[in-house]
């Protein structure tokens, strides 16, 4: 077949991708043309869009054919920079292997489920006294008051980080993640500015932790971390903390704010939950499906190679769609567009089936812990902010990567004094 696609959509404008994800349009190329070459644009050069499930996990299961080094697995921030292409290199997430297992291996004790688990009582704590603060106002604005205010706990606990350094934490990670966006007036420069301090803050914390350590932290685990039989160097430590991090923080922050707006656009299924709690761990896999914090990653072809019916070359970029395999018909069926938290009750095996924390050598080292803060959130959530309403449209970052919330301000029923 011919290698050009007829269709062809903006994918990488993040102007465009900041009103939603196009499920019309991922559709589109995920029965028509699902290994699609797209033109280049000027937001980037020519690549592979991989809408369908089958060529996602031919291509994350094979990284000597897909490299996520060469490129990096995300065309951001490092630019043409050679030596700052370098050092993205040396974040786990752009590794391929042997590198990537070995350094995997630091840290994945910290995040099992076991691990996640027993935290489990700080985070349900935590989520009372987030809930605690908005329910008697009746209103709130739920992305900065509620979603993010989780996830930050729990990646601070678990790299130590005293209280009182956490609001700059958080500054330093939405200036990292908002240079697509024109609104915030980020430039390359502040995004080096804003690694740099972080760096400055995980050397700091890691001076307190030799004074006085504390185990089964991440933090403890970064730096008792040995590969081949080396601890890891300053450099190492620092780029670990860092996509630890802004990983860990971002991606449940962007679950709980599109999960909170897609049960108050369908009522009616957040009533199933209201009416059954025990549906929401279910539901959250469904909100994980349904709408993925990150648009795609990407791969580049280390050989020539054949990708469903297409001829990739070497050096051609692949970038993965995941809300695409994610509402594909022949995995989760004829009503794959819809939004039903009895998905799972269905399909018990779904968590497994969508492809929102990735699959093979990169799947997510933190799925555990941002299942855990999401159920966690929605358990305490649903049944205090009651009859929930958008106060206005929603406002979302504009990327092309990460599909996070800005700004979403909503009202519910006000809780009494003593209410709970």
């Amino acid at each position: 077949m011919n290698d050009e696609c007829p269709y062809q959509f903006n994918l990488m404008d993040p102007e465009r991708m900041s009103h939603g994800i196009p499920f019309e349009d991922l559709a589109t190329l995920r029965s028509q043309c699902p290994v699609s070459r797209q033109d280049a644009t000027e937001h980037s050069g020519e690549f592979w869009a991989l809408t369908r499930r089958e060529e996602i996990d031919f291509v994350s299961k094979n990284p000597g054919l897909f490299s996520s080094s060469i490129n990096m697995a995300h065309p951001h921030p490092a630019g043409d920079d050679p030596a700052e292409q370098e050092i993205m290199r040396r974040l786990i997430i752009n590794m391929d292997p042997p590198d990537h297992n070995q350094y995997r291996k630091v840290v994945r004790n910290a995040f099992t489920l076991r691990a996640v688990d027993a935290l489990e009582p700080m985070m349900r704590e935590r989520a009372r006294e987030i809930i605690d603060k908005i329910a008697a106002r009746g209103r709130c604005e739920f992305a900065s008051e509620v979603a993010a205010e989780m996830p930050l706990f729990v990646i601070c606990a678990l790299m130590e980080m005293p209280s009182e350094k956490r609001k700059e934490f958080s500054d330093l990670v939405d200036v990292m993640i908002g240079m697509d966006d024109p609104e915030l007036n980020v430039s390359s420069e502040d995004g080096q500015l804003a690694a740099a301090r972080l760096f400055e803050i995980a050397m700091g914390l890691a001076a307190e932790h030799k004074t006085n350590p504390r185990e089964g932290t991440v933090l403890d685990a970064l730096l008792n971390g040995v590969v081949e039989g080396e601890a890891l160097d300053e450099f190492e430590f620092c780029a670990f903390f860092l996509i630890l991090i802004a990983g860990g923080i971002e991606t449940t922050r962007t679950a709980t704010s599109q999960g909170m707006r897609l049960l108050i656009e369908h009522p009616e299924q957040l009533q199933l939950l209201v009416d059954d709690p025990s549906l929401i761990p279910g539901a959250v896999e469904e909100i994980l499906r349904y709408h993925p914090s990150f648009n795609y990653m990407q791969r580049t072809a280390t050989r020539d190679v054949t990708v469903g019916d297409k001829q990739v070359k070497k050096g051609d970029i692949l970038r993965m769609y995941y809300p695409s395999a994610n509402h594909e018909q022949s995995v989760f069926g004829p009503d794959s567009e819809a939004f039903d938290v009895t998905r799972a009750q269905r399909m018990p095996e779904l968590k497994s089936e969508h492809r929102t924390f990735g699959i093979g050598q990169h799947f997510c080292l933190g799925s555990h812990l941002a299942r855990k803060e999401l159920t966690v959130m929605f358990e305490e959530m649903i049944p205090r902010l009651r009859n929930p309403r958008l106060l206005g449209e929603h406002r979302q970052l504009v990327s092309n990567f990460i599909s996070g919330v800005k700004e979403m301000y909503i009202e519910f029923d006000a809780e009494a004094a003593g209410e709970d």
